[in-house]
């Protein structure tokens, strides 16, 4: 299987405009644990060109044996599995970018066994899947409102403990499985259920750039880039790497980055102002805000980091009923009027 971030990709500093979108996406690769992306919006609006973008951006991760823990009849044994990739480079390889397909069934997801193996030679054999496959990078699911409801549930399992566990025939499979869900769709044709879009992280909404010089910008980008790739992947280099070392750095910061008690609790005041059912949206503004507080190389959440990534962790959970439509973040403004003010 070819990895996609070895392709020639866009560069993502390069991307015009969808600032949500972009900074969504940086947030969730410096914490993981944000809990993926769900972007709606316009064909055509860079959905995908962003996540291949930001996965190809990312420094090379190093090549390492994939642990399986199989369990038959009580007897636990690990198995080092190692994928095929024949882009990897002194020990080091491109991070993931795993394309699901919406005609992937569960075994091709979460892994199948090999029956051949288990006919030929009385064993019980486990092909990773595609959640293997993502381990350490990005899942992408484009249509993703239609894709079955039970696929999204198992995958949203799966992105938020970080494991994979299968059950079949007698035989228990365990294996690491981190990654960053982003799924993407038109909004015109269905969403999905208020259950499952709470489970995502974030919501990002995107829309058709109408500024003329912007859509002049995107068509220059474009073909400058289709006729010589490389000499434009050199030109933005130097963007790339700020963005890529700001990542970096923020990643080995996050775990010192500090939100006062008195910040918090305006997070939960504007929870309570929207009625936002359960936990998840006060849970998911903290740890967005004390990642793009890292990503600005600051150890300390400021009231400007709340109001940068209250509106995409909210707006999903306003929703209570499938007919109502999305906020599109007025409602969430106006709730934060009074309660973030200064630095």
């Amino acid at each position: 299987m070819k990895s996609e971030s070895a392709r020639t990709v866009f560069p993502f500093a390069a991307i015009v405009g969808q600032d949500e979108m972009k900074r969504a996406l940086i947030l969730n690769a410096i914490d993981p644990g944000i809990g993926g992306v769900l972007i709606m919006g316009h064909r055509g609006t860079a959905k995908s060109t962003a996540v291949r973008a930001l996965a190809a951006l990312l420094p090379p991760i190093p090549v390492e044996p994939f642990r399986i823990q199989i369990t038959v009849g009580g007897e636990d044994r690990e198995v080092l599995y190692h994928f095929p990739d024949e882009h990897a480079d002194e020990g080091y390889r491109p991070v993931p970018f795993v394309d699901l397909p919406l005609s992937a069934t569960e075994d091709r997801v979460v892994g199948t066994l090999d029956f051949e193996a288990a006919l030929t030679r009385g064993e019980k054999v486990f092909e990773p899947g595609l959640l293997a496959r993502a381990h350490q990078g990005f899942l992408y699911i484009d249509e993703v409102n239609l894709l079955e409801d039970h696929l999204v549930d198992l995958l949203l399992d799966v992105a938020v403990s970080g494991v994979n566990v299968v059950e079949r025939e007698g035989l228990s499979v365990r294996h690491p499985a981190r990654f960053v869900l982003v799924g993407s769709g038109n909004p015109e044709e269905g969403d999905l259920r208020p259950q499952l879009l709470d489970r995502f992280g974030f919501y990002v909404e995107v829309e058709t750039i109408t500024d003329v010089h912007r859509r002049m910008e995107i068509v220059r980008q474009s073909e400058a880039f289709r006729l010589n790739p490389h000499q434009f992947l050199q030109q933005w280099e130097p963007q790339q790497q700020e963005i890529r070392q700001k990542i970096t750095t923020a990643q080995q910061l996050l775990a010192e980055v500090d939100i006062k008690d008195e910040l918090l609790e305006r997070v939960v005041q504007l929870c309570l102002r929207l009625q936002i059912d359960g936990h998840r949206g006060e849970i998911t503004i903290a740890r967005a805000a004390k990642a793009l507080a890292a990503f600005n190389g600051r150890n300390r959440v400021t009231s400007e980091d709340i109001r940068n990534v209250a509106v995409m962790s909210l707006r999903h959970r306003l929703r209570k009923d499938p007919l109502e439509e999305v906020d599109t973040g007025d409602k969430i403004r106006e709730a934060m009027k009074g309660l973030f003010v200064g630095g």
